[in-house]
């Protein structure tokens, strides 16, 4: 069984390493929890993987994906082989498990703290159906700060679910540093006794504790079972161990793996095998990616490319909007009145920069660790009392999960909270659908008191921040992205919170943002454009770049309007566009419709009937995202510029 661990830590190494991105330490400190549980004690039918009366596991932690990925592969779900197109566009090993693209995931899975609860109902499922299966949760330790863990742990117990088991992979380690710190759980297991489960701890590394750990779960009756695994971040690899930035990193190199390798020392997966399973990633990889380049290169006929840097001019300089964010809590923090709230993937969002250079600044930070609904409700808090409270994490968990929060306590009051919602897009890339937000436009626009500024850039995103964070008494969601997206603003670029830009090409430039004069609505006079493009976010360079395609493909004038705030809605810039052109395409990277029903809802009231209205809208149509590659996925969902543009034709016909 140890061997058969090593094994598997090799081939998700691998994997982690082909796709350039994924966690290693979560994975290999579950690892051993892993192979015990696929090779000894669960019940499993590969050929029937939905057999009624299986044994069910919920990998709660959906980054650990790796683990749960190489152990169905163990169990003869799949060919283990197959696990090194981890994280690849079109693969079945996103990187969050999904279950409806991969056979033997129970439930899709990548916010944390929900497996649990789906464990319960499972349980009760299977006592109604008088089955005698058994359901398995596995969770970190840094998720046990969610709320609903405790919700759900709370049911088990109620319901006596002794065939419910679940697991805490404690290895004392979240992305902001050790768990102690960053917001302390323990006594774990004081805890879970005191709400009514059996608790068993051991060495998560100890197999022959694992087993016996099973086999005392499977004797405890009337009441849930949870073992809390004490074990080791990155286990396996020296330089890996106790260090949370593997948290989230793969490999660096060929020789870096070799090393980690050899350390794990797998006698299956050999330097040939490795050789092997990159080639066929790499061959994963250039097939997909030929088949999106060519089905984008058929979208429109262009006499020359426009992507991006491809020419001698019209050159952009690329920077991560949420760089922006960054810099302006850097400048303005010195407000005294601002804090800031962690809520564990600070860094990433650039939440820290608050702070960084300037520690006096740290008693104004709390971390609240994993746990987006409290962080709201402190925030509310703070701004009863005078402060302004700047809470942050990925889009989808600050939009999506506190959502009763911000409405409620937040918005109803009028609360002067800041809300940056990071990683909005599809340009997220590879972490897939459970992190790639695309409905919080919607959810943030509904609610009365809340203003919502989505910038373009990076320049942007500084100068919209500042505004939302001190001009603007009251909520403001700030949506940002991850990835690097081209520079087209600057300090000289006209910009007022609740005015839209007006963007107009004039000619070819040897840099892209000089091809271009901006100026607000309400300074812009109407020159007799063709087609309007309204755009948010980094759809706006994707706007302009297709307005620079038209102009010198086919002539076509466009106006192109950044609409940086989306509430409070610049409506005179959207019905000048109704009046004066008639023809217009809405661009978002987010679920079609969340920008554009907005911008077409106030694009009706038009009061000039000179021309019809015609509207057309860019964005994701209705579906999850996907893992890949943030430039390939801006292709594979038709959020690009040439997808804008051949619509545009299509619509002036």
């Amino acid at each position: 069984m140890e061997a058969a661990a090593q094994d598997m830590r090799a081939y998700a190494l691998v994997a982690i390493h082909a796709a350039g991105t994924g966690h290693p330490g979560g994975s290999f400190s579950a690892m051993d929890f892993t192979a015990a549980l696929f090779l000894d004690e669960m019940n499993l039918e590969p050929k029937d993987p939905k057999w009624h009366c299986r044994d069910r596991v919920i990998y709660s932690g959906g980054h650990k994906a790796p683990a749960l990925y190489v152990g169905l592969a163990a169990a003869g779900f799949y060919d283990m082989d197959s696990v090194v197109t981890l994280r690849k566009c079109g693969s079945p090993f996103q990187g969050h498990p999904h279950c409806l693209k991969l056979s033997g995931v129970e439930v899709s899975t990548g916010s944390l703290g929900q497996g649990l609860g789906v464990g319960v109902g499972q349980g009760l499922a299977l006592r109604l159906d008088d089955c005698d299966a058994r359901v398995y949760v596995v969770m970190g330790d840094g998720e046990q700060q969610e709320g609903s863990v405790w919700e759900a742990a709370m049911s088990a117990a109620h319901f006596k679910l002794d065939n419910l088991c679940a697991f805490v992979d404690k290895n004392r380690l979240q992305i902001d540093g050790f768990v102690e710190n960053v917001m302390n759980i323990d006594p774990l297991a004081e805890k879970y006794r005191s709400f009514g489960w059996h608790v068993i701890e051991i060495d998560g590394h100890d197999m022959g504790q694992i087993l016996g750990a099973f086999e005392e779960a499977r004797a405890t009756k009337g009441k849930p079972t949870i073992i809390i695994g004490n074990t080791i971040k990155g286990k396996g690899v020296s330089f890996m161990e106790n260090v949370g930035g593997w948290h989230g990193m793969a490999t660096k190199d060929r020789e870096q793996l070799d090393a980690a390798l050899a350390e794990i020392a797998s006698q299956v997966v050999t330097k040939e095998k490795v050789d092997e399973l990159l080639e066929s990633a790499d061959k994963w990889l250039n097939d997909t990616a030929k088949t999106i380049v060519s089905d984008h290169a058929g979208v429109i006929a262009t006499e020359r490319s426009y992507w991006w840097n491809e020419g001698d001019s019209m050159q952009v300089k690329m920077d991560p909007t949420r760089m922006g964010f960054g810099r302006a809590l850097k400048e303005i923090g010195g407000d005294e009145r601002i804090c800031t709230l962690h809520a564990d993937i600070s860094k990433s969002i650039c939440i820290t920069d608050f702070e960084a250079d300037n520690p006096e600044r740290q008693n104004r930070v709390f971390s609240v660790g994993i746990a987006e609904q409290n962080m709201m409700q402190v925030a509310a808090g703070l701004a009863l009392d005078g402060k302004i409270p700047i809470t942050g994490t990925y889009g989808v968990f600050a939009s999506g999960r506190p959502w009763d929060q911000i409405r409620t306590t937040i918005c109803y009051g009028n609360l002067n909270v800041k809300i940056a919602g990071a990683h909005g897009g599809i340009s997220v890339g590879q972490d897939g659908a459970t992190h790639q937000a695309l409905e919080e436009i919607s959810l943030m626009y509904v609610l009365p008191n809340m203003h919502l500024e989505v910038p373009c850039d990076s320049v942007e995103t500084q100068r919209s921040s500042k505004a939302a964070i001190l001009d603007v008494n009251g909520p403001a969601y700030i949506r940002y992205a991850r990835e690097a997206t081209p520079i087209v603003t600057d300090a000289n670029t006209p910009y007022k919170f609740g005015v839209a830009n007006i963007i107009r090409f004039r000619q070819e430039e040897p840099d892209f943002i000089d091809a271009f004069e901006q100026k607000l609505s309400t300074e812009y006079k109407n020159e007799g454009e063709t087609l309007a493009i309204i755009a948010c976010g980094p759809m706006v360079p994707e706007a302009m770049r297709a307005a620079w395609m038209l102009k010198v493909e086919r002539g076509i004038e466009t106006r192109v309007i950044n609409m940086h705030t989306v509430k409070p809605l610049d409506k005179a810039a959207i019905i000048a566009a109704a009046e004066e052109i008639g023809t217009i395409i809405t661009a978002e990277e987010h679920q079609v419709g969340g920008f554009g029903n907005i911008i077409a809802g106030v694009a009706a009231t038009r009061r000039g009937f000179d021309r019809p209205l015609r509207i057309e809208q860019i964005g994701v149509a209705d579906m999850f995202g996907e893992s890949g590659q943030p430039w390939e996925l801006m292709k594979l969902f038709k959020l690009t510029a040439e997808d804008i543009a051949a619509k545009g034709i299509e619509l002036l016909g």
